[in-house]
């Protein structure tokens, strides 16, 4: 019995273990099947053969427990020795198996990252939040001080995340999606920076909307308080307002680190970060959305 048919026979420890409840994860399994087979296809093509196909040792691992292993890794981001301990192979089967779904997902979940595009014929579209959030990194080697974030009093690697609302249906829940997350940005860059790079496009009519970090942008951001005065209470109400719609933005970002390679520090190469964040809100909206 492999380890994916043992686990999805407990659907609560299925879903705390992976983050995706058990009818998510076949459903994301037959998707990526064809991504995986076309992938091994197209290696099989350019890299010259030694044996006939078939041949040579079976692999350990189907797919099934593969993506498992992968989702246990993203969800609890423990060390790959303990990963491998659990599923019989070593260390090094799983940081290859961990690379290669994570770029097949990638091809499941086409998360853009530039020139977003939201779809105006989407009539359920109520509104559009941009937000920033931030992960700790290990110190770089150089140029440190282009990492060093000051709001975090760290290292960080920084991504723009653009969460949509949608509207609710009568006796339904509310339906918050992320649309897109913006290439990998150093901890010292400012987000209305980040937003001028995405170069974001957001059908008319639709309300956007950014923090305080967006000032000078096209979003709706709150009033700040002028240097040598103070905000009247029509600006404070409107502020409230604000805040109380933006909390989607918070709320979406925070389901996206349940996953923890999201939320801690992260210790694989920055370059593989933009492709493990656009996987996680593939998941947040493959499970929330």
């Amino acid at each position: 019995m492999t380890n994916y048919e043992k686990l999805v026979r407990k659907p609560s420890f299925f879903r705390m273990f992976t983050g995706l409840s058990a009818g998510a994860f076949d459903k994301l399994l037959a998707d990526l099947e064809p991504v995986w087979l076309a992938r091994k296809a197209k290696q099989s093509a350019t890299r010259p053969r030694r044996r006939k196909p078939g041949a040579g040792r079976k692999a350990k691992l189907r797919l099934a427990d593969r993506l498992l292993l992968t989702l246990l890794y993203y969800r609890a981001y423990v060390t790959q020795e303990f990963v491998g301990f659990l599923f019989g192979v070593d260390k090094g089967t799983v940081s290859r198996k961990v690379q290669e779904l994570s770029l097949c997902m990638a091809g499941v979940f086409r998360i853009p990252e530039k020139k977003v595009r939201i779809d105006p014929e989407d009539l359920e579209l109520e509104a559009v939040f941009v937000d920033a959030t931030e992960q700790p990194v290990n110190r770089p080697q150089r140029k440190q001080r282009d990492s060093y974030s000051g709001k975090k009093k760290r290292h960080t690697v920084k991504h723009q995340v653009v969460v949509t609302r949608k509207r609710k249906a009568p006796g339904g829940k509310q339906r918050v999606q992320i649309k897109a997350v913006s290439k990998a940005a150093q901890g010292r860059v400012h987000d209305k920076k980040v937003y001028d790079r995405s170069r974001l496009r957001i059908p008319k009519g639709v309300p956007k909307s950014g923090d305080s970090g967006y000032q000078g942008s096209d979003l709706q951001v709150p009033k700040k308080k002028p240097r040598s005065g103070q905000l009247s209470d029509e600006e404070r109400r409107a502020n409230r307002r604000l805040a109380k719609e933006r909390i989607v933005a918070e709320h979406g970002i925070g389901k996206v680190k349940i996953w923890r390679i999201a939320a801690d520090r992260y210790r694989h190469p920055p370059r593989r970060h933009t492709v493990m964040m656009k996987n996680v809100a593939g998941l947040h909206n493959r499970m929330y959305g």
